[in-house]
């Protein structure tokens, strides 16, 4: 299709509307809340429980931090930069701090002004775009005197919530603190950026357009520039930034504007890692022993468990690496398996090198660990093992944060075609390594969809210069998913009772996973098209309820392909499908109210972000469904003028973006010309 806009000779076209958003006094806070990041601060369910240092270890890194925060005195250096290779514990550290800072009970003031914890693979969490709402939140509900200034500000203009972060920046967090004054005379509050690495902009979030769509050394060096940003205006505001010590971000702090403003500590050359991890590893061992019902193996009753020569063998593996115990420690701690002997078998395996990951950026010795791990699940379980390790990563970020690790194994194991309950089956002995919950308490640990407690598995998997047998391909879990989801769709009807656990997951994912299969030839690809015309996509994209340009990825066509026949036959398909299902959608008998007056279709609550997506892709490229949905859309207002308003305001209250958003404006323009 021709990306050629098919308005530039449309009469009635206005030019720069303007669409006012109200928000009362009372509501102020409450719409800062709907636009933050809530999973990426410090007490979040998703977060719950949150990571900590062991007791008694990482003292002397806890006391450095708290020496230069001061409380009450603050620091010459507002910015101080913790550093450390994946798997140093940053965020225990982090976690520990904030517990700290929180049980103070000799100071009058709320130390910890706020907090931002980055994870790549939540799509909350992995993006700069809600850093600067979710501060401005955490500090109007920590520094009371702030918030009239902060709900002031939100009031006045509500959509500098659609305008670039350094614009937020200034709106909701320096001038509110400006407007306060005695700057001087308050207290210094902690903000705490965690894992700044994790920041990478993932293509999940669609509440976010493409300003934010920059790669991840871009997007990171952002974060810091708008942080350097607020200590330059002198705001009684400490910076504490924990990451990776990735080369653009240290080369950024070493520059000369950061470095008269940053202090930095190297985790790796701060206190005894081997007394700390040590700690740890006695700590555990004396647990698991306290839990072992009865000794394992005969001769063994006399002997306390573990000796010291497991110990001394397994500190000597860990090189002061606390992951490398952690992990040592989840994979023995088996309540199906003896712990003895699974202590034994990994001591008894060749250890390779010595762990040096400040020397070795490729984790050797941990990625052994890891190869160590999947080599002692049942040899019968290893290749629905790899499919299930396939399909999580093929499939991450498609689940809701509550759905819980198990349920979500579930709906994998239906969409893939396996037998009920065979994905967990086949991934348990990957404990040490994946948060699979107890069997006792369903999903217990596992209310938020963290698969993996160490992004450094995922990239093992990825790897097959270090997984060797075990490598996953994330090509073959998206390519059995999609299938899978083909498969689903094809019973689906306008009249089904879409409620099987899977069906979300297959409404909302099959788009984007067409989007990343590559087909193996075009014999595959020609099938697939075939197969996607058979589907009722009209009732599909009615009963999803949150259409994105994703949804229409059929659009964008295989470029190697995309002389085909079947392919335009495909693409026409699709559009009249959407268009059908928009015009079902804006019918009036649709919508309901809900108890709080918000308007919404009675069949979903993400009717604005799909339609002000769809209006803006047809107006510039399809005028024959644009006029359609402008007729639907005028009926609407004119039959129901409540419901079309609370329609409006849900349309715009999705765009960030300005140029979409203004784009979008100018459509509902079109809606209420006959007024004019």
């Amino acid at each position: 299709m021709s990306s050629v806009s098919y308005f530039k000779n449309a009469k009635h076209f206005v030019a720069n509307p303007t669409f006012n958003t109200y928000v009362s006094e009372g509501d102020a806070l409450q719409y800062l809340h709907k636009h933050c990041a809530t999973s990426a601060i410090h007490d979040s369910e998703e977060r719950y429980p949150p990571p900590l240092c062991h007791e008694g270890t990482r003292d002397v890194v806890i006391g450095r931090i708290e020496g230069w925060y001061g409380f009450e005195i603050p620091p010459e250096k507002k910015i101080l930069w913790v550093h450390a290779p994946a798997g140093y514990g940053k965020t225990a550290v982090a976690g520990t701090i904030l517990k700290k800072l929180e049980s103070r009970e000799d100071l009058d003031f709320n130390p910890v002004g706020a907090t931002f914890f980055f994870w790549r693979t939540s799509p909350e969490r992995n993006s700069p775009a809600r850093l600067i709402v979710t501060m401005a939140y955490q500090l109007a509900m920590s520094i009371p005197e702030l918030l009239p200034r902060i709900e002031a500000a939100v009031k006045g203009n509500p959509m500098v919530l659609n305008k670039a972060l350094e614009v937020q920046l200034v709106k909701f967090i320096i001038e509110p603190f400006r407007l306060l004054g005695g700057l001087t005379d308050m207290p210094h509050r902690l903000v705490i950026i965690d894992g700044l690495d994790e920041c990478i902009n993932s293509d999940q979030e669609t509440r976010f357009e493409k300003q934010y769509a920059e790669d991840q050394e871009r997007a990171q060096v952002r974060v810091l520039d708008l942080i350097h940003t607020l200590v330059s205006h002198h705001l009684p505001l400490c910076f504490l930034i924990l990451s990776r010590p990735e080369p653009w971000i240290k080369r950024h702090m070493q520059s000369k504007s950061f470095q008269a403003k940053t202090e930095t500590l190297d985790l790796f050359k701060v206190g005894d890692h081997l007394k700390d991890v040590e700690k740890f590893v006695r700590a555990e061992l004396a647990r698991i022993e306290e839990t072992r019902e009865s000794p394992s193996r005969s001769g063994e009753s006399d002997e306390e468990w573990p000796g010291e020569d497991r110990v001394q063998q397994l500190m000597s593996r860990t090189g002061g690496h606390i992951l490398y115990a952690a992990t040592v420690i989840r994979h023995i701690d088996d309540p199906y398996d003896d712990p003895c002997q699974r202590l034994d078998d990994l001591l008894g395996s060749p250890s390779i090198s010595t762990p040096d990951l400040q020397q070795s950026t490729s984790f050797t010795s941990l990625y052994e660990l890891y190869r160590q791990i999947m080599r002692s699940c049942p040899s019968k379980n290893r290749e629905i093992m790899i499919q299930v390790l396939e399909d999580v990563t093929a499939s991450e970020k498609h689940f809701d944060s509550d759905i819980g690790v198990r349920r979500a194994l579930a709906i994998l194991d239906r969409v893939s075609g396996r037998a009920p309950g065979r994905g967990l089956k086949a991934v348990r002995c990957l404990h040490a390594v994946m948060r699979l919950g107890n069997a006792h308490d369903g999903d217990a640990g596992s209310d938020s969809l963290m698969f993996f407690y160490h992004s450094s598995f995922v990239e093992f998997l990825l790897n097959p210069e270090v997984s060797l047998e075990f490598t996953v391909g994330v090509q073959q879990g998206t390519r059995r998913l999609l299938l899978g989801c083909f498969d689903s769709l094809s019973s689906i009807a306008l009249d089904s009772k879409v409620d099987e656990e899977h069906s979300p997951f297959v409404l909302s994912s099959w788009a984007t996973l067409w989007n990343r299969w590559i087909p193996s030839d075009e014999a595959e690809y020609l099938s697939q098209l075939r197969a996607m015309l058979a589907l009722d996509l009209k009732a599909c994209f009615v009963q999803d309820r949150a259409y994105h340009p994703l949804n229409n990825i059929i659009l964008q066509r295989k470029p190697y392909f995309a002389d085909e026949p079947l392919v335009g036959r495909t693409i026409s398909y699709v559009q009249s499908q959407v268009e059908e299902a928009f015009l079902l959608l804006l019918d009036p008998a649709r919508y309901s109210v809900d108890r709080e007056g918000r308007t919404s279709p009675a069949s979903g609550n993400l009717m604005g972000l799909a339609l002000g997506t769809f209006l803006e892709e047809i107006y510039q490229h399809c005028p024959h469904a644009f006029n359609k949905v402008l007729q639907a859309l005028k009926t609407l207002r004119l039959e129901q003028a409540d419901l079309y308003e609370r329609l409006e305001q849900d349309v715009l209250y999705w765009l960030i973006d300005g140029n979409h958003r203004l784009r979008v404006e100018n459509v509902l323009k079109l809606v209420r010309q006959d007024d004019q």
